[in-house]
């Protein structure tokens, strides 16, 4: 692997049509603009960050000075105490990390929904090139495309979400077998140009001391008191404050400390210890991820290092199985199986498939056996009223929906067994497909994103093949009960620990 500096030459991360680089508005850079910009949306770090290392390359080559936007709209879906206060965790980091760089960081957060409209616009004018972070889901998409409208200058959109750019493949893939595959053919190349680890490290840039002045009365920096994310502060603000903020916080410094406590505590038993409930042994990245306080090179460099690993030990075999290609542990590889191949089939999905949360994206067999059973008659059928407050019959299920509404996290095993049991007890397949999207986007740390829908999707047949026997509801598709899993886990501390409401004051 090669860790560069910020030094990115046009014959590694610079050409036109690189897979990472999407051009919002293909115009010349302005020589005669006052900074370089770089507004920071998905990507929320200032370490192995593509987007921001392409800013820098940008400020260098210009000598101008490099501007760093981190905002926070109020308006956006669920908007809540508890995202709020992920994300502005993170952007107090972000400003101590960036306080003695060559940089100007500046925050902005919404006190009125609609208040940062014209913002990039206003600043676009005083650009000579503005990057952001290319994302493809929730509302970030139309975000870019009508802050675009209102560019002249060059404005471009990176991607900094996986090992494999999201566009490297020209198709969508309609199962992990079919990615895993491509990723033992492609993947080799794109782990040859890793990000950097500090884009800012040992890089002189001229420094801006304040925006204009227009700007920064109609846009004001967001203060020490604001940025603390506290519950007073909080209630200022035109969000949602009945979803509130969890223990867990947020930000790249909380992030790399789970990172390491995963790395060191837990990786070894990962393969086997990962679907037991009663055992720590999952990574607790997915938040970080989310909000890109964390990235995955950052993550697959740890776990080489770890392993003391290069790319002369991947494997020349592309059979798409499992395990083996990578040449590490069995631990090891068992994530990154989850970091790579699944998490970057959302990605692959979201940016090549119109509609990827709709039910017109499950495959055809899949929609076609679960309308042949949307009229069978359900075991029970819960109102979305009823999922959300955790008043089903079933006591796991229950526990799971309580975990997820205190904590903002389901166990990676129960997650699955939620949404099939969703898909159970709802009036129709659709239904279930919005309950699920409805409820995780809302109390979901690590909702809002392509691993979400693609979990999601996957209890309803996607990325899935046939099941026999043919069930009710079900159909064809794979079945799940709470039965068997109690069979399978030992889940009884883990009812007891989420079993009533009062365990929503419980952390």
């Amino acid at each position: 692997m090669r860790n560069g500096d910020s030094r990115v030459s046009d014959n590694e991360f610079g050409w036109r049509d690189h897979p990472r680089l999407r051009f919002l508005v293909d115009a010349p850079a302005r020589v005669d603009g006052e900074f370089v910009l770089y507004w920071m949306t998905s990507a929320r770090r200032t370490r192995w960050n593509f987007g921001l290392q392409r800013a820098v390359r940008w400020a260098r080559e210009l000598k101008k000075p490099l501007v760093v936007l981190e905002a926070l709209r109020a308006d956006y879906l669920h908007a809540s105490d508890r995202f709020h206060r992920f994300v502005l965790d993170g952007m107090r980091y972000n400003e101590r990390a960036l306080e003695n760089k060559n940089v100007l960081y500046y925050p902005f957060v919404e006190r009125t929904a609609g208040a940062g409209k014209g913002l990039i616009a206003a600043l676009g004018k005083h650009a000579c090139v503005l990057v952001t972070d290319d994302y493809p889901c929730f509302f970030l998409p139309r975000m870019l495309e009508r802050a675009s409208r209102d560019v002249r200058a060059r404005f471009e959109a990176v991607d900094s979400n996986g090992l494999l750019p999201m566009r490297a493949a020209d198709r969508a893939f309609a199962r992990a077998f079919d990615l895993r595959r491509y990723l033992q053919r492609e993947l080799r190349p794109h782990l040859e140009l890793m990000p950097s680890k500090d884009p800012l490290a040992r890089v002189e840039l001229p420094v801006l001391s304040q925006l204009p002045a227009d700007i920064v009365r109609r846009w004001p920096r967001a203060d020490a008191r604001l940025l603390a994310g506290t519950t007073a502060a909080l209630s200022e603000l035109p969000i949602d404050h009945d979803v509130a903020a969890t223990t867990l916080e947020g930000g790249a410094g909380a992030g790399e400390r789970v990172l390491k406590r995963f790395v060191d505590e837990r990786l070894a038993s990962y393969d086997s210890d990962r679907n037991d409930v009663d055992v720590e042994a999952t990574s607790g990245l997915s938040p970080y991820l989310h909000f890109g306080h964390v990235g995955a090179h950052q993550v697959f460099e740890r776990i080489a290092s770890l392993e003391q690993w290069s790319l002369d030990e991947l494997s020349s075999k592309h059979s798409g199985t499992r395990a083996g290609w990578w040449g590490m542990s069995a631990a090891s590889e068992a994530f990154l199986d989850q970091l790579v191949t699944w998490r970057e089939l959302g990605f692959n999905a979201c940016a090549h498939v119109d509609g990827y949360d709709t039910y017109a994206a499950l495959p055809a067999w899949a929609r076609e056996t679960l309308e042949l059973h949307a009229a069978d008659e359900r075991p029970e059928c819960y109102t979305l009223k009823q999922f959300e407050n955790a008043a089903t019959h079933d006591e796991l299920w229950n526990a799971a929906q309580n975990q997820l509404r205190a904590q903002g996290v389901i166990h990676n095993y129960l997650r699955m067994l939620w949404g099939k049991k969703i898909l159970h007890w709802s009036k129709s397949p659709r239904a279930a497909l919005a309950t699920m999207i409805e409820l995780n986007d809302k109390y979901a740390l690590d909702g809002r994103d392509p691993n979400s829908y693609c979990g999601i999707l996957w209890t309803l047949g996607k990325f899935d093949r046939p099941w026999g026997p043919e069930r009710p509801i079900f159909g064809k598709v794979r079945y799940m009960t709470s039965d068997n899993t109690r069979r399978k886990l030992k889940v009884g501390a883990y009812i007891e620990r989420w079993s009533s409401q009062d365990s929503l004051f419980k952390g």
